[in-house]
């Protein structure tokens, strides 16, 4: 028999354990804690890095009408007026640049999420960016006989830059909790977490640098994840090492653009996803 509706006593279980959203911040609070932490940014000459670590941060913290308005705010001098967005090609970076990002957090914080904050983005991108984003999928990504070397060898080069001299170490240590584990993680480096690689459409393109501080962005943000955020921290220092850096990426990953990185995600955390008294005193201690 086809299935069509719940059962009651399902139903009224699904809305038990708190499966809504959590409510988002008032337009006031999410203006003040993104334009602070921008001009921040931008004195720093750390506007792409910044708005990688607020979509990261965003969709951990699971407000997806947030990261649209996150878009907004990015590409309007004036987030509610839609006639004060910026250029057609710069409003399109910035989106694919979010798109990216959070494509990239699936990895740290799950598929739930990631479609959600995508579905609040895309709700508020303008017909003239929807036209403009890239709508195939990219074939560098996509597993076949002719490149599922390469992405092995993408995920494995990823691997050991973000875990040396720990690597080999690690990579036996997640095989031996289950064989298909690591491959599957290495997998996931070498088609989504690492940079596009030459040759695709680089559309949204992130570095290196900045796939770390996406890492970073979600594990701070999402809590209780210690020994991986710790991980992806070394893996942001030491992204400073990669050949053809952008002054941005080498602040990244410098001792102060990390703790820069680390700051500015619990600036916004303490807007959309306020600590309880007792979290703020453990971390005081």
């Amino acid at each position: 028999m086809p299935v069509n509706h719940l059962p009651p006593v399902v139903k009224q279980l699904l809305t038990l354990r708190n499966p809504q959203l959590p409510p988002a911040p008032s337009l006031a609070k999410l203006n003040a804690v993104f334009k602070t932490t921008f001009e921040d940014a931008r004195a720093k000459r750390a506007q792409t890095g910044w708005l990688t670590l607020t979509t990261c941060t965003l969709l951990t913290a699971n407000v997806p009408s947030s990261v649209g308005h996150l878009y907004k705010f990015a590409t309007r001098t004036s987030p509610e007026d839609a006639a004060s967005r910026v250029s057609l090609p710069d409003a399109l970076n910035k989106a694919a640049l979010m798109r990216e990002a959070a494509l990239k957090s699936c990895i740290f914080v799950g598929v739930p999420r990631t479609i959600l904050s995508l579905t609040g983005m895309r709700e508020v991108l303008e017909d003239d960016v929807k036209a403009g984003l890239r709508t195939q999928p990219e074939s560098n990504r996509t597993p076949d006989e002719d490149n599922v070397a390469d992405i092995l060898a993408r995920g494995r080069a990823l691997w050991s830059t973000i875990y040396t001299p720990h690597a080999e170490k690690l990579y036996d240590k997640l095989g031996a909790l289950h064989p298909d584990f690591i491959e599957f993680i290495i997998q996931a480096y070498g088609a989504v977490l690492s940079p596009l690689p030459i040759g695709s459409n680089q559309q949204g393109n992130l570095s290196r640098a900045l796939g770390s501080v996406v890492g970073t962005a979600c594990l701070r943000a999402e809590g209780g994840v210690g020994p991986q955020l710790i991980s992806h921290v070394f893996g942001l220092l030491k992204a400073r090492d990669v050949e053809g850096l952008s002054e941005e990426d080498y602040w990244l990953a410098s001792d102060e653009g990390t703790e820069w990185v680390i700051r500015t995600v619990d600036a916004i955390l303490d807007v959309v996803k306020p600590e309880s008294e007792e979290q703020k005193v453990q971390s005081k201690l």
